[in-house]
């Protein structure tokens, strides 16, 4: 039969373990929860939870109880200091009923806030073995004895506030994680994160620093779905406009009347619908940067009221005789061979070269792998948010597919991919089943457009991973059968983002 005080014990337990579990919020509303159980269940006159600051090597108090709670917490003890110091640097519980005469008593904090302690009990507080912090009880009622019973219980009250300490810490990590994400994938003015790890897209962000810093026209061109918008963003963002505004659009979303009253607007009556004046686009982004996606698709006669913004920097709107003049930087964006329609009498010539004055070519995503890893990782983060799901990351598998396939729709297709990937996937790991691509119909190798850095990159990581695995991820045996030093060895780890596979 348990006794009273053991039912009321466990029960206590039970309602500590449910808070804990429930991802119960404020860590420090808990922590005296548990910290006051602990000494009502034990008898304890006052009672502490300290935690080790690894940084400073300083145990504070975090939680005080008794009455000296209060005065305490204004106080730190060092790594062996004190006997909670003595419990963090041995990882070992202990029961002191002589207090004042055991060696490792630190009076200076009993003397200074006029409090004695005689009997005690510290326990540490273990994550994997390791200590994190230390409960202490002080001074049991009735000027008992703490027994060891009384040890045994504190000791899973420790646990419990380990416990809760972790959960605290990883909850506070995943939601800065996640405000962390929102403010990257979109700041308030519709800014986009540009992942880049490839040695040619930091050769390409070096030039657009330089693009940067002038007023002349920028026509981006590269494949659809690479990111030429994100590569405008960061134009603007770089530039003495970056406070001005960032106006988008898209030439080949709307039909060529809208398009017109769009970018430059219209006065009241004229055209059926015009009911009042409208600002157009062009106005719009007066001071600041406009850009002009998919440019290859705008109508002819639109293209000549263009050329004329860009070299006289005015334009009438539609239904008005009276000219607005505008300072604008223009960057335009096309998927389209802009030279093979300039000679069939698709886009004007003058046009072409006004634009053309600082060409900038996004390469496609097949020639960049290095950033495939980084994309995958980002957008993972991103869809867990929005399917509220959690994933380890890739498997093996998983990543040589996604190394090894083409993406002929590029940075938007991986994202696509992944997002779909995470809406169905269902273990800890994203596997290559749940990214449903035909490796056969777009490969890299069968292509023969994986580049030979590209190639000897993969493979390393690859080979580097085997044998971490083959050696339990002992690093040092690694470095050893791979006859090369242990720093290098995590040098590499590093650099190429090789992660055990739990």
């Amino acid at each position: 039969m348990l006794s009273q005080i053991n039912v009321q014990k466990f029960n206590t337990l039970i309602e500590i373990n449910t808070l804990i579990n429930s991802n119960y919020g404020d860590v420090r509303t808990l922590l005296t929860h548990i910290l006051e159980s602990a000494t009502r269940l034990c008898d304890g006159e006052s009672s502490s939870i300290l935690l080790l600051d690894k940084e400073t090597n300083l145990l504070y108090f975090e939680v005080a109880l008794g009455p000296k709670g209060a005065e305490v917490q204004q106080f730190t003890l060092k790594s062996g200091e004190g006997i909670a110091g003595w419990v963090v640097q041995h990882n070992k519980s202990v029961i002191i009923n002589d207090v004042v005469n055991d060696e490792r008593h630190f009076i200076g904090i009993a003397q200074q806030i006029n409090y004695s302690s005689k009997t005690m009990m510290a326990v540490p507080m273990r994550v994997k073995e390791e200590c994190i912090g230390v409960i202490e009880l002080i001074n049991k009622k009735n000027d008992q004895n703490f027994t060891q019973e009384d040890l045994e219980w504190l000791e899973i009250f420790a646990n419990q506030a380990a416990l809760a300490v972790v959960n605290a810490k990883s909850a506070e990590k995943a939601q800065n994680e996640i405000q962390l994400l929102r403010s990257q994938l979109q700041t308030d003015k519709g800014y986009h994160t540009l992942i880049a790890k490839s040695q040619i897209i930091l050769e390409k962000l070096a030039i657009i620093e330089r693009i940067a810093q002038t007023d002349s026209s920028v026509l981006i061109l590269g494949e659809s779905g690479v990111g030429k918008e994100l590569f405008a963003e960061q134009i603007h963002l770089r530039s003495k406009r970056a406070d001005k505004p960032f106006i988008r659009v898209n030439c080949a979303a709307l039909p060529e009347g809208v398009l017109e009253s769009e970018l430059f607007g219209h006065v009241k009556g004229a055209f059926t619908g015009a009911v009042t004046d409208r600002q157009g686009r062009f106005e719009l982004a007066d001071e600041g940067t406009i850009f002009l996606d998919e440019i290859g698709d705008m109508p002819l006669n639109l293209q000549a009221k263009l050329l004329r913004v860009i070299q006289q920097k005015t334009f009438e709107k539609v239904g008005s005789d009276t000219s607005i003049t505008v300072h604008i930087r223009i960057l335009a964006a096309t998927n389209k061979d802009i030279e093979a329609l300039v000679e069939a009498g698709a886009f004007r010539s003058d046009l072409y070269y006004r634009l053309n004055v600082l060409p900038l070519y996004i390469p496609p995503l097949r020639q960049r792998t290095e950033d495939i890893p980084e994309l995958a990782a980002f957008f993972l983060k991103h869809h867990m948010v929005e399917t509220k799901k959690q994933f380890d990351g890739f498997s093996n598998e998983a990543m040589d597919m996604m190394l090894s396939y083409a993406w002929p729709g590029n940075v938007r297709e991986l994202e696509n991919c992944v997002e779909r990937a995470c809406v169905i996937g269902k273990g800890k790991w994203i596997e290559k089943e749940d990214l449903f691509l035909q490796k056969g119909t777009a490969s890299l190798d069968e292509e023969g457009t994986r580049d030979l850095k590209t190639a000897v990159t993969t493979f390393k990581a690859h080979f580097i991973q085997k044998v971490l695995e083959e050696h339990n991820w002992n690093q040092t045996e690694a470095a050893k059968a791979l006859d090369i030093q242990r720093t290098y060895l995590s040098k590499l780890i590093k650099e190429l983002a090789i992660n055990a596979k739990e």
